[in-house]
C-alpha cells in the first residue's frame, strides 16, 4: 500500500464494507476519503421514490457509523463535485462500483473521461452481480429473451462467481474535512408515514447480514413451496438490502451453496432460492441489452394495446379499496411496509394490468415510489413480465384470478385479515369473496358492502374477457 496516496471511494448502490470490491481497491491504494453523492442524472419519472428516499437515508447513516464518521456526503452533479475533491486534496484515484442503468452507464463514461483528462485514474468495479451482463450471451453473442436457458446456459455454463472479499482496513484521509452533511440531502420530508415506515426495518449492512442468517437457518427450509405463501415466514426479505448494496448478491450466494453443502436434504429449496437471485441477474441483462425496458414493451406488439385511463380505478388501486381481498391487502402492505411480497406483487400486477386494463407504466410508478426495494432492472422486467409484453412471456394471455389465488395461497385468510382488518371476523369461506356471503354472515361478521368495504370496483369475470378480447386485437 502506498500511503502517501489518497483516493476517493464513490459510494452508489455499494452501501457496505464487506466484499466492495471498488472500496478494497481504493483501501489498498493508500488513504481513502468515503463520499456519497445524491446526483439524478436520470428522466423525472425515474427519480429515486418516496421510500426509496427513506430507506437511503438510514441506509447512508448505518454506512457512516460503520466508517466512523468518516462518510462524506453531497448533493449536485458527480462529475462536477468529484473533480473539485481530487484538486483540493491531491487525489489521484477514483473507484466505484458499477450500475447498470442506462444513465448511470453513460455518467460513468463521463465521469471517467473527465477524471482522464486530469490526470486521474478511474476504476469501476463488478460489486452488484454474479455475472456481467456481456458474459451470459447466447453462443452467436446475442442476449438472452428466456429465463431458463439464460441461467442454466448463459449463468451456470458460465464462469464461477467470483467469492465475496473481506470488509478491508481503512486508512482514512487525515486532513479536516467537511461534515458528513447527510440531512442537507434532502432525503425526509419529515412525514409520520416515513417514520412509521421505516420502523418495521432494521437497515445497514448489519441488519442485512443478520436477515441472511436467519433465513438461511429457517425460512430456507420451505422456500419452493412456503415462498408462494405471504403468510409464511418463507422468503428472505433481503430485497431492499440487496437494491442498496448493504450486502451483495455473491455473499448471498455463496453463503447458500455452504449452507446447501452443510445440509444436502436443503438441495431443492436452496436451488430454487439460487435460480430466484438467476432472475435478478435475468432482469438486469435484459435492462442492459435493452435500455428502453422501463418505458417501452419488449414486445412491439403490444404498442397497440387498447389501454384503460381510469383515474377512479387507479386511485383506489393504489389505496387498496378495489372490493377485491387479496388485492387490496397486498396494496396495504406495501404502502404500510414498503414491501410486498412476490406472490402478491403478480396477482395486484394482473389485477390492474388485465382486470381494469390500466397500463402497466401506472403501476410501475406506484411501485417505484413505494417499494425500499425499488430497483429499475427488477421493476421494469417485472411489470413487463406481468402485463405479457415482456421476456419470458407465457404461450397464452396470462391473467390471474385473485379469489382463486387467494384461496390457494392464503387459505385460512390470515394475511387479508392482517391488512384489511375491517374484513376481520368474515369467515375464511367468504372472505376471498365477500359480495358472495350471505347478508346475515356478512352482519354478524360487521361488514356492510359499499360502507365499511367498498363493493368490487369490477366484475372479474366480465373484466376477464374483455382484457382476452383486447388481447386478441393484436393477434389481428
Amino acid at each position: 500500500m502506498s500511503s502517501d496516496q489518497t483516493s476517493i471511494h464513490w459510494f452508489r448502490q455499494d452501501l457496505r464494507v464487506a466484499d466492495n470490491p471498488a472500496l478494497l481497491s481504493a483501501a489498498r491504494s493508500g488513504r481513502v476519503i468515503p463520499v456519497y453523492i445524491f446526483d439524478d442524472p436520470i428522466p423525472q419519472e425515474f427519480r429515486i421514490g418516496g421510500a426509496s428516499r427513506v430507506w437511503l437515508h438510514h441506509s447512508l447513516d448505518s454506512l457512516n457509523h460503520t466508517l466512523n464518521g468518516h462518510l462524506r456526503c453531497f448533493r449536485g452533479n458527480s462529475e462536477t463535485i468529484l473533480e473539485k475533491l481530487c484538486k483540493e486534496y491531491n487525489v489521484k484515484h477514483v473507484t466505484w462500483n458499477r450500475a447498470y442503468d442506462p444513465w448511470r452507464i453513460e455518467q460513468d463514461t463521463q465521469v471517467k473521461a473527465k477524471l482522464h483528462s486530469i490526470g486521474i485514474k478511474g476504476q469501476s468495479f463488478n460489486g452488484s452481480l454474479l455475472w456481467e451482463p456481456w458474459e451470459t450471451l447466447k453462443a452467436d453473442g446475442s442476449p438472452y429473451r428466456v429465463f431458463t436457458p439464460f441461467y442454466k446456459n448463459g449463468c451456470l455454463n458460465a464462469d464461477v462467481p467470483r467469492p465475496p472479499l473481506s470488509a478491508p482496513q481503512i486508512c482514512y484521509h487525515d486532513e479536516k474535512l467537511e461534515p458528513s452533511n447527510l440531512d442537507n440531502l434532502g432525503l425526509l420530508d419529515n412525514q409520520s408515514w416515513e417514520a412509521d415506515l421505516i420502523s418495521k426495518w432494521r437497515v445497514g449492512e448489519d441488519a442485512a447480514s443478520a436477515k441472511l442468517k436467519i433465513f438461511l437457518n429457517e425460512g430456507i427450509k420451505n422456500y419452493k413451496n412456503g415462498r408462494n405463501f405471504p403468510a409464511q415466514q418463507s422468503v428472505s426479505r433481503l430485497s431492499p438490502h440487496l437494491r442498496w448494496g448493504e450486502i451483495s448478491v455473491n455473499t448471498v450466494w455463496y453463503a447458500t451453496k455452504k449452507q446447501l453443502k452443510e445440509s444436502p436434504h436443503l438441495s431443492e429449496n436452496a436451488n430454487h432460492f439460487l435460480s430466484e437471485l438467476g432472475w435478478r441477474e435475468f432482469s438486469h441483462s435484459l435492462l442492459y441489452h435493452f435500455p428502453f425496458l422501463p418505458t417501452k414493451n419488449l414486445n412491439q406488439r403490444f404498442e397497440k394495446f387498447p389501454w384503460v385511463k381510469d383515474q377512479v380505478g387507479l386511485k383506489a388501486w393504489k389505496s387498496g379499496r378495489t372490493g377485491i381481498p387479496i388485492v387490496d391487502a397486498g396494496m396495504r402492505q406495501l404502502w404500510n411496509t414498503g414491501y410486498m411480497h412476490n406472490r402478491l406483487r403478480m396477482i395486484v400486477g394482473s389485477f390492474l394490468v388485465k382486470n381494469l386494463r390500466i397500463h402497466w407504466h401506472d403501476g410501475q410508478a406506484w411501485f417505484w415510489d413505494t417499494l425500499f426495494d425499488a430497483d429499475l432492472a427488477n421493476n421494469s422486467a417485472g411489470w413487463q413480465w406481468i402485463a405479457g409484453c415482456g421476456a419470458d412471456a407465457a404461450p397464452y394471455f396470462r391473467i390471474f384470478n385473485p379469489v382463486t389465488q387467494g384461496l390457494k395461497f392464503d387459505p385460512d385468510g390470515s394475511f387479508i385479515r392482517q391488512f384489511v382488518p375491517e374484513l376481520g371476523k368474515v369467515p375464511a369461506k367468504y372472505i376471498f369473496d365477500p359480495w358472495n356471503a350471505p347478508q346475515d354472515i356478512l352482519a354478524t361478521s360487521g361488514v356492510v358492502l359499499g360502507e365499511t368495504y367498498p363493493n368490487p370496483i369490477v366484475d372479474l369475470k366480465i373484466s376477464r374477457e374483455k382484457a382476452l378480447e383486447s388481447f386478441a386485437t393484436l393477434k389481428a
